[in-house]
């Protein structure tokens, strides 16, 4: 007797919170780092569209390159001299180096863009009616058609060489000698501007100073006449000269003053002196000479006389003679100091009338110097006002003199230093730049939509890319078959050793083989994993319908069954049964049956024919809705009694996200497999599934990807190796 089998998930006859039938849960999923191959095989899987995409654009480009009409570029270049001087005459004569080259330069560049520069050339060439132009200009603006408003010419381009004074006036147009008469009449305009502008302030400016000259001549005449006036009231030619002298004047009086007060100081002290009767006081006047001679001589009698009075007598004549020599020169000393005394007071009173003339010219002096140099203040206001009002009528009528001259002189400091002349070759269109770019643009405009549509593609392709998005594991890749595209393969007998083989045509013989191979690597990668306990029965589900999972379920169980091993088929899609057609059998007797009339499980097991081991049980012919309403109760103690049978049964099931039965039924297996179609099925649909499934603890073995191609992945490229082992390609292993 057969091990039991040990569940270890407890029944749940009625699991709670089930979804609605075709609910999608919203799962979140986290993209994780996509490696650098994945976008070189999105490279590789695209390369032939990307490489002709390239072609296509490149050749439309080459195309309308060649049918463009070309357009012919001249350039004239304007030399900026800082250096030339902006007059010919007056201070503006001296350059004077500014540090404002850029901005000078930028408004050069400006005003060669202006309507005053551009407008003679336009109507000149008209440009405007040319095609080159027309073309430039918006019919429905009706600015652009007013002949008042500023204009601009689309075709035209002015620019400065960096660090340089040069200027480049470069004009396009179909015509190349047109192009190049442009350009220079651009840059004369320029200059004739330029000179127009000059001409036009100089004369303004003379304009204006000719009206201040009248009235700085009247004004000049008047402050001229006052002054004239005031001289002449004042009886001088000039104060200031008449001030220094008498200020001069005063300075010297001041000092004879100054003087003759020391000398009347002095004399009145000597006569002060004499009239005490003090005879030496004589000794320090202007007399003292004489004076001290009659001194020695008196000095000298007496002592004559004192000698002779010792050795004579009174009666001597030698006595006689010295009194008489003593008396007489005593008598002329007295008269001599007497004389010299009168004299003192006569110079005395000189001095003290010196003193005093002097003192009256002085203050006279003084009287009519500040008498004049009050006056002298507003003789120098008035003075100061008709110099000025002078200085400015000559320096304006200098200026306006200058303004006339320089009004006539044309400023070379700009000037055409290289006249445009016609192109040789079209600057327009430049093929090989076209082509270039052509190149460059449709590639990554290429690549950029094959890795867009990749990053944008939310279906499952890739085992790595489910792995990491789903958190599950991708136990098996089938590839595609083409001819079972819009049909159901059918299980048929074959002459091989093991007598069975998929529905084949002269088509599918080596996707067939290929297929066999996935579905025996499928069903090792299944059974032969690490389960805590031994895998008896097991689910195939899908996220939607028409995804292979019917197909999958029944060649999993062909390939069991081929290895000798006792395996059941449980049709568990009531609403649309589909295993009893691939073994072409009736759909009489099934699970359905079993369900809704409580009948034995045995009666409804129809063997595979030509497949030994495998049997099947159909879906039955019972109302779906009522055996469904009644799956959750029985299908669990169904299991269990089959289980004995055989050693593994395969149910396969609606899809998951449709109906309310494949809930219950996952939660009655052992394992549940999940069928996707790569590059059909949504990753958010797949999540849903696997997230409802362990919400209800169910057991997931991994998900199948079905149909992939070489297409899908860079990791699909091993499928390609198993034809190579087939030496006859209708041979099925």
């Amino acid at each position: 007797m057969a091990t039991p089998r040990i569940r270890p998930i407890p029944a749940l006859p009625e699991p709670p919170a089930l979804p609605a039938p075709a609910q999608v849960i919203d799962v979140d999923f986290e993209e994780a780092h996509v490696p650098l191959a994945h976008y070189l095989w999105i490279l590789r899987r695209h390369l032939w569209k990307i490489l002709a995409f390239v072609a296509a654009s490149v050749l439309a480009t080459l195309i309308v390159s060649y049918r463009l009409t070309p357009v012919y570029e001249s350039t004239a270049t304007i030399d900026i001299d800082r250096n030339m001087p902006t007059d010919i005459v007056g201070q503006d004569t001296r350059q004077i180096i500014n540090n404002d080259a850029d901005q000078f330069l930028a408004t050069q560049v400006k005003m060669i863009q202006s309507d005053s520069v551009l407008r003679p050339v336009v109507s000149r060439f008209k440009l405007l009616d040319r095609p080159e132009e027309k073309s430039s200009l918006d019919e429905k603006d009706p600015a652009q058609n007013d002949p008042d408003s500023p204009i601009l010419l689309k075709r035209l381009k002015v620019t400065r060489s960096p660090n340089t004074y040069l200027i480049h006036i470069a004009y396009r147009s179909y015509d190349r000698k047109l192009a190049a008469d442009v350009a220079n009449a651009i840059g004369q305009s320029y200059l004739e501007h330029t000179y127009n502008i000059r001409y036009k302030a100089a004369a303004g400016l003379s304009h204006f100073m000719e009206k201040q000259l009248e009235e700085l001549r009247a004004k000049m005449e008047r402050s001229s006449g006052a002054l004239a006036s005031y001289e002449k009231e004042l009886n001088i030619i000039n104060p200031e000269e008449r001030t220094n002298i008498l200020s001069a004047r005063l300075l010297e009086l001041n000092s004879e003053y100054t003087k003759a007060q020391a000398d009347r100081v002095q004399k009145e002290a000597a006569h002060r002196s004499t009239q005490s009767g003090n005879a030496d006081a004589a000794h320090v006047s202007s007399q003292s000479e004489a004076l001290e001679k009659l001194t020695e001589q008196v000095n000298a009698a007496r002592q004559r006389f004192a000698e002779i009075k010792t050795h004579y007598g009174s009666s001597h004549p030698e006595y006689l003679t010295a009194a008489a020599q003593l008396s007489e020169v005593e008598t002329q000393f007295a008269g001599t100091a007497s004389s010299i005394r009168n004299r003192v007071q006569i110079e005395y009173t000189q001095s003290l009338e010196r003193e005093t003339m002097i003192e009256r010219a002085v203050q006279q002096s003084k009287d009519e110097f500040d008498s004049l140099n009050a006056r002298s203040f507003e003789y120098q206001n008035l003075k100061r006002e008709a110099e000025g009002d002078k200085k400015l009528y000559e320096e304006l009528l200098r200026r306006i003199k200058e303004a006339t001259i320089n009004a006539s002189f044309q400023n070379h400091s700009a000037r055409i230093a290289d006249p445009a002349r016609p192109g040789r070759k079209p600057v327009f269109p430049n093929k090989p730049l076209n082509l270039i770019l052509a190149l460059l643009a449709s590639s990554l405009l290429a690549v950029g939509i094959a890795v867009l549509s990749d990053v944008l593609d939310d279906t499952v392709r890739d085992p790595e890319q489910v792995a990491r998005s789903l958190g599950t594991q991708v136990v098996g890749s089938l590839p595609e078959v083409r001819p079972w595209r819009n049909q159901l393969p059918t299980i048929i007998q074959n002459g091989s050793s093991n007598g069975v083989a998929l529905t084949k045509t002269k088509y599918g013989a080596n996707s067939l083989s290929t297929y066999e191979e996935a579905i025996r690597t499928l069903r090792n990668s299944i059974l032969l994993t690490d389960f805590d306990r031994r895998l008896k029965t097991m689910l195939v589900t899908s996220a939607s319908p028409s995804e292979g999972k019917s197909t999958i379920a029944i060649h999993l169980a062909v390939a069991h069954a081929q290895q000798h091993h006792r395996t059941l088929v449980i049709d568990g899609d009531l609403r649309r049964p589909s295993v009893h057609k691939r073994f072409n059998l009736r759909n009489t007797h099934g699970l359905s049956d079993i369900l809704v009339n409580a009948d034995s499980w045995r009666p409804a097991v129809v063997a595979a024919p030509g497949i030994p081991n495998l049997d099947i049980i159909p879906a039955g012919s019972a109302s779906p809705r009522r055996a469904a309403d009644l799956l959750g109760k029985r299908l669990e103690s169904i299991l269990d009694e089959v289980a004995d049978d055989y050693d593994l049964i395969i149910v396969d099931a609606p899809p998951l996200l449709g109906f309310p039965e494949p809930l219950q039924m996952a939660a009655s297996v052992d394992g549940v497999v999940v069928v996707a179609r790569a590059g059909q099925t949504s990753r958010r649909a797949v999540a849903s599934v696997i997230h409802t499934l362990e919400r209800l603890r169910a057991p997931v073995i991994g998900v199948v990807l079905n149909e992939v191609t070489r297409q899908m992945s860079h990791s699909y490229y091993y499928y390609g190796y198993y034809k190579k082992y087939y030496h006859d390609p209708e041979t099925l292993q």
